[in-house]
């Protein structure tokens, strides 16, 4: 064998490490986060410049706020990366504990319009508990799974403990009320569950009390009816007496409507001009619809796929049970929201008020996002079989 011939599978590993990791970061992984984040920024401006004009007098107010969150976000992720993830493994408890805690302190201060989800700063700072507890509820059912995961198939400890834990996490953001807030954290917590271990028939029998328990709350309490009649025909509803409730779901699908294939260019939304209500928030979808029609939706949709992906590629890599679920926990979490994002902004299911991860105006949600997306990173470091 000559030397050439020897040193040929080393070149190749160097090679390969060059092109999926770089000072230890799972490169795909990251390009996909900072692709998402880019094309986010960019969406929201768009969307937002309008609105901001009307309201703030400064078409800027939004993407100025959102970048300076975007830096920060960056910066934390990149520090977090550096830290050893088995640390939450030990503060797990106190995590859960500080996120409960911020949910029982919003919901015994002020509301605003009868709504409890923001706790107010000095300085004009506020942010959602909300948004901590997906990170908590994430580290504690990792951490459960990691210690009992081979007990999972058992009622006792495999289901017993984490329904209890849902239940309470979920009782508190839903008397916010957050009704997308409280689906998608009981949604993370069951998926988590499911690829955990836990037994098929305790999760089917959950979900069969929680559907018995939403056609209670709609159909007998009437709880939410007018979203499920608007989400059910939109059209009849807006030109009834429901038409302040059909208002954005209308406006979002003319919008996606417009679009065709190619949409109408960057910038050119028409109805992110004080049509549809809040462009920049939960509906900034229907506007790169809009915009970018079915091709730049099919690219951000491929993103979040991507994204997604890699995710479980790390979580299913990663040397141990905590940061296997936690790896796939945080990108679960990810996957959810923007699903859910979406099936709104089409009307696929009714309107619960949920941000489109990286792309909506929101401060507390951006920076925790990327700041859980560095934990993912973190977790890529110590990868098992290579980085491939």
């Amino acid at each position: 064998m000559t030397v050439s011939n020897a040193l040929a599978p080393e070149k190749q590993s160097r090679r390969e490490r060059l092109f999926s990791v770089i000072n230890g970061f799972d490169m795909p992984f990251l390009s996909f986060v900072l692709l998402l984040l880019a094309v986010g920024l960019v969406a929201l401006f768009s969307a937002s410049f309008a609105f901001a004009y009307y309201w703030e007098e400064d078409s800027y107010f939004y993407i100025k706020k959102q970048i300076i969150f975007a830096v920060i976000g960056i910066a934390a992720m990149l520090l977090i990366s550096t830290i050893d993830y088995h640390v939450l493994h030990k503060l797990a408890i106190p995590v859960i504990l500080v996120s409960v805690g911020l949910l029982v302190l919003v919901l015994a201060l002020s509301a605003a319009d009868g709504i409890h989800r923001w706790i107010r700063l000095p300085g004009g700072f506020q942010f959602q508990p909300s948004e901590v507890a997906k990170f908590g509820l994430i580290v504690m059912i990792a951490h459960m799974i990691a210690i009992n995961h081979k007990k999972m198939k058992t009622f006792k400890a495999g289901f017993l403990p984490f329904i209890i834990l849902l239940g309470i996490v979920c009782a508190l953001v839903f008397r916010e009320p957050h009704l997308s807030g409280t689906i998608l954290l009981l949604s993370i917590g069951l998926v988590m569950m499911f690829i955990g271990g836990t037994g098929i028939k305790y999760l089917a029998g959950t979900l069969g009390l929680g559907s018995a328990a939403v056609y209670y709350m709609v159909f007998v309490k009437l709880y939410e009816r007018e979203r499920v009649e608007v989400w059910l025909d939109p059209v009849i509803a807006f030109a009834t007496d429901k038409r302040d409730a059909a208002w954005q779901i209308i406006q979002s699908l003319y919008a996606i409507g417009a679009g065709g294939l190619m949409g109408q260019g960057l910038g050119n939304s028409r109805q992110k001009h004080m049509f549809l209500p809040e462009p920049h928030n939960d509906f900034i979808f229907a506007v790169i619809c809009e915009e970018m029609g079915f091709i730049g939706a099919v690219i951000v949709i491929i993103l979040f796929a991507l994204l997604v992906w890699r995710g479980f590629l790390i979580g299913m890599r990663a040397p141990d049970k905590f940061g296997s679920m936690l790896a796939i926990g945080l990108t679960v979490q990810i996957g959810l929201q923007a699903l859910m994002n979406l099936a709104v902004v089409t009307n696929t299911i009714p309107n619960t008020g949920i941000s489109l991860p990286f792309f909506s105006y929101g401060g507390t949600s951006l920076v925790m996002l990327l700041a859980q997306m560095g934990v993912v990173l973190s977790i890529s470091r110590q990868m098992r079989g290579g980085h491939s």
